[in-house]
């Protein structure tokens, strides 16, 4: 007898029609939303580098046209404006690590029942994201203890936020109680159990915090309006802010820079009120967009733990 071949046929799985009119249509949704989301930033950047007077009359809507990167040159002969870059900067990384210290230590805090008053004090810092004093008493207080025109009042008022305490300390719960027992049982205290056994723990958890509290500290501007007078104290947020509302007059300032020999180039690509805005913002924007995808990663794991439990 001949040695027979024995054929494997592939069995295909028919999908249901349903099913893929279903997919379909979630697909075309979030293309959509995604759309609504990245056209705005790609619109303000191709504004940037397109020609100015196109831009000023509203002709730029999908693709550049004219190409040049004047407009960035021009922006970064702006006065003050890597003062409040250096700022932003300071505040943003001071005070990023101060607020994931103190959230991390205090929901480690609040997890221990040897902790006096445990539940007073967590329900007291919890009922601080339901109420406040309002904006006057902050200023007075901001004002009484020294933190008027002072750069520490873009630390200190917000190292301490409710809403990451409650997000630390449910991701510490989720934690395994043989872990610290087994570390206290070997002499180890409060600060040497939550240095060396909670942090390398919680370490997504501390991600998504540090997310929130750059962000925050990044965009905020309000404090700045506020409580801080003196120019070198000014954030890029202020910054933008302010170039948003004078920006006609820091269009004949950006015009007036430059030497003879780009007068030519100049000329062609004079800044406009619009084309000011829009760089600004770019500028400003830009480098907040540039974090997040460090610590995407961390993000998904860090805020949905502990909303499930079994």
């Amino acid at each position: 007898m001949k040695n027979s071949e024995i054929k494997v046929r592939k069995v295909h799985k028919t999908q249901d029609p349903v099913d893929v009119t279903m997919s379909v249509i979630t697909y075309i949704v979030y293309t959509f939303f995604a759309f609504v989301c990245v056209y705005p930033f790609y619109y303000i950047f191709i504004n940037t580098i397109s020609s100015n007077d196109l831009s000023a009359r509203g002709k730029i809507t999908f693709l550049p046209k004219e190409i040049h990167f004047t407009n960035y040159i021009n922006v970064s002969h702006i006065p003050s404006l890597l003062d409040a870059a250096v700022v932003s900067v300071g505040r943003t990384v001071i005070g990023t690590i101060l607020t994931v210290f103190a959230s991390a230590f205090l929901g480690y805090m609040f997890t221990r029942k040897t902790m006096w008053l445990r539940k007073l004090w967590y329900r007291l810092v919890v009922a601080t994201m339901y109420f406040n004093a309002g904006i006057i008493p902050f200023f007075i207080t901001m004002k009484n203890i020294g933190l008027y025109n002072n750069f520490w009042v873009y630390v200190l008022p917000t190292m301490v936020s409710p809403f990451y305490i409650v997000l630390c300390k449910t991701f510490v719960e989720s934690v395994p109680a043989e872990l610290t027992d087994a570390a206290e049982l070997d002499g180890a205290g409060t600060i040497r159990t939550f240095s060396s056994i909670i942090i390398p723990v919680i370490k997504p958890i501390l991600a998504t915090v540090a997310i929130f509290a750059a962000v925050a500290q990044w965009n905020s501007f309000q404090d700045t309006l506020l409580l801080v007078s003196d120019p070198k104290l000014s954030t890029l947020q202020f910054t933008l802010y302010q170039y948003i509302n004078q920006a006609s007059s820091l269009k004949a300032l950006v015009n007036s820079t430059g030497n003879a020999a780009s007068l030519a180039q100049s000329l062609a690509h004079a800044a406009t009120a619009t084309s000011i805005r829009m760089t600004v913002t770019i500028v400003v924007v830009a480098p907040i967009l540039l974090v997040y995808p460090i610590f995407q990663r961390y993000f998904v794991k860090g805020i949905m733990i502990g909303a499930v439990k079994g």
